[in-house]
């Protein structure tokens, strides 16, 4: 599912985010990234749906080579991937069943697909009674599981969350939580960037632990290790 080699990312400021990092996750994996704040963690999720390209090494994803993917193609790469943020990112002015079948309107889907796709995606994060309301009459929780569910809208074989918790009190953290396994029990590769070392620790899935750019430990039940 997702193969990097000797991947390295050198901002334009002379920042080294990442050095010669190697990994594989493969398909079905549950990964979590952690690691100490301005580790990398970010800039390996941005790698994986192409925002960032490496300055030196290979992306490899789903059997598709990024760093020589022509721009044209991005968009259609971005069809089988879902981002989850911590800053939700929801259009304000659309109801939650806008927000979501947003993601099919723009590549044409029929307007009955995206009724059939939305409305089972709402269900499955538990926001159906919800679908006509907006974004500041939901809570925090509801928000997320609405960024959720816009995600998963092209059944993605892979799913990236970076930080999804870091805005929740730890009661609504474990509902998204339970959400992304039951979603990764239906066969969805999921990488999520975390600083919640409880979240971590309880659900022993691998780890693999970002320091200064460079991976220093991947393991596959490891728990977080970090104390910042």
């Amino acid at each position: 599912m997702i193969q990097l080699t000797n991947v390295s990312k050198i901002y334009q400021n002379g920042a080294r985010a990442l050095v010669d990092v190697n990994l594989k996750i493969g398909k079905g994996d549950f990964v979590f990234l952690v690691g100490p704040s301005g580790a990398g963690k970010s800039t390996l999720i941005k790698l994986f749906y192409r925002d960032e390209t490496p300055s030196r090494g290979q992306v490899i994803i789903n059997s598709k080579n990024l760093v020589r993917m022509k721009e044209r193609e991005v968009p259609y790469l971005r069809r089988s991937i879902g981002v989850i943020f911590q800053d939700f990112k929801l259009m304000t002015n659309k109801t939650v069943y806008e927000n979501v079948a947003f993601a099919l309107e723009v590549i044409g889907v029929s307007r009955k697909e995206i009724e059939i796709r939305t409305r089972t995606a709402l269900e499955l994060v538990g926001l159906a009674v919800k679908a006509n309301a907006y974004s500041h009459e939901l809570s925090g929780g509801e928000q997320q599981r609405v960024c959720v569910a816009r995600a998963i809208i092209n059944n993605p074989a892979l799913l990236l969350a970076d930080e999804p918790t870091g805005n929740l009190d730890p009661e609504t953290a474990w509902g998204i939580m339970d959400l992304l396994h039951n979603i990764n029990k239906r066969g969805t590769t999921i990488v999520m960037a975390t600083h919640a070392r409880a979240i971590v620790n309880k659900m022993q899935k691998r780890v693999i632990a970002i320091e200064n750019g460079r991976v220093a430990r991947d393991d596959e039940k490891g728990g977080y290790g970090y104390d910042t």
